[in-house]
């Protein structure tokens, strides 16, 4: 659907509306359906662990518009060389795209991954049917 460089730049955009008065760390996601490119930002609170990534906010507003695959993620954070999803993100994400390509940027560079390299031996559905 869309080129890398095209996804860096949706995620970069989407930064821009991060709420992050706390940590000063603005973080944008691009998240690559089959049909459409869905963005998010991370909004924080006061109350620390209430603060939502911008990887599940791009992958709840996915959800919540009926898409079920997914392609890539895009992750954008000015102020890291390059900032991965933390353990949340990883098994929500796992979750949902399980072979999902990560890619992570600050702007000029990126590094790619596969989602299952960045959680080995994930929780999965399978557990819960013992």
């Amino acid at each position: 659907m869309d080129d890398i460089q095209n996804l860096i730049k949706k995620a970069r955009e989407a930064s821009g509306f991060s709420q992050c008065r706390y940590s000063g760390f603005p973080v944008g996601a691009a998240l690559e359906s089959e049909h459409k490119v869905y963005s998010g930002c991370n909004i924080e609170s006061s109350s620390y662990s209430l603060t939502i990534c911008a990887e599940r906010v791009a992958l709840a507003k996915a959800i919540s518009e009926g898409e079920t695959s997914f392609k890539r993620i895009v992750i954008y954070a000015a102020k890291a060389d390059f900032c991965p999803p933390c353990g949340a993100c990883r098994q929500l994400l796992y979750d949902y795209a399980p072979e999902l390509q990560v890619i992570l940027t600050d702007g000029k560079n990126h590094q790619t991954y596969n989602l299952s390299d960045l959680l080995p031996i994930a929780f999965e559905e399978s557990k819960l049917k013992k």
